[in-house]
């Protein structure tokens, strides 16, 4: 079954217990952070057991669960990426471990556990739990990398969920509202430590932190810029959404100090690759 593209309830904002929020506004079918087309649906299995690393963090968290039986709601999102054809269990019970509710505005929390992308404000979102996965399992597929870049932090969730995987995360976010919130969602769950976040222009990447085994870029340029792909270790996986209206996953693995093998994988929906800084 085809998801619409033209149908965006967020697109005059939300609602939450202080009123009306603007976080919703600028939903579109250009900035949805998801996949065009669902996988088709396997058989069922179980869903994971749940990673004790974010139990007593979450338990503190000022949101709360906000009414929702998050453990149950998150196993269900769980089981649905696993139906959907992601089988590595790193990633399964990395996404089992992270409060994907705490991530989202109050007055999205009932929705954050449903295989949609949300506003997240600044005309960004945060990705379609699927996306997250496929994105995570493919640099992850080969070998489990030690070092990782995330461009386009966002609200942090991707970075929090890599950082239950890998030793070692870089994340760098452009525009200056959302780097703070990703610092503050890091710092409440304690993972400022295991996530060295930075604000700055993502299409440069972080030369002074490189090179990264692997690299994780969540918004669509026309290219994938040269300075990321030089930033990647030989041997390392880069995987970002290419392209403007038609879009696709494409994944770089760097074969030497020269050359690159391209991969092109599903059709996606991004927010788009933009250059500079936003304060």
């Amino acid at each position: 079954m085809r998801k619409p593209v033209n149908s965006f309830p967020f697109a005059t904002g939300t609602t939450n217990r202080f009123g009306r929020s603007r976080i919703g506004h600028g939903l579109t079918a250009r900035n949805s952070n998801t996949r065009i087309s669902p996988p088709g649906m396997g058989p069922r299995s179980s869903a994971p057991a749940e990673s004790k690393t974010l139990t007593e963090a979450t338990g503190a968290l000022g949101q709360g669960n906000l009414g929702l039986n998050s453990e149950r709601l998150r196993a269900q999102m769980v089981e649905r990426v696993r139906e959907q054809g992601i089988t590595d269990p790193r990633v399964l019970n990395a996404m089992m471990a992270v409060p994907r509710h705490y991530f989202v505005d109050q007055g999205l929390a009932s929705r954050a556990y449903e295989d949609a992308a949300l506003p997240i404000g600044f005309g960004q979102t945060i990705s379609q739990p699927w996306v997250v996965a496929r994105m995570i399992s493919a640099v992850c597929e080969e070998s489990l990398p030690k070092r990782v870049l995330e461009v386009g932090a966002g609200c942090g969730y991707q970075a929090a969920v890599l950082a239950q995987i890998v030793p070692e995360v870089y994340a760098i976010e452009r525009i200056r509202g959302l780097y703070d919130l990703a610092r503050e969602h890091l710092r409440t769950l304690k993972l400022n430590t295991r996530v060295r976040l930075s604000f700055g222009d993502g299409m440069l990447g972080l030369p002074k932190s490189a090179p990264f085994d692997a690299i994780v870029v969540a918004a669509a340029g026309l290219h994938i810029p040269q300075a990321l792909l030089d930033q990647l270790a030989v041997g390392g996986r880069l995987i970002a959404p290419e392209g403007t209206s038609a879009q696709r996953l494409v994944l770089i693995r760097r074969t030497s100090s020269t050359s690159w093998h391209r991969q092109e994988l599903e059709a996606v929906r991004f927010v788009p690759l933009r250059s500079g800084t936003q304060l």
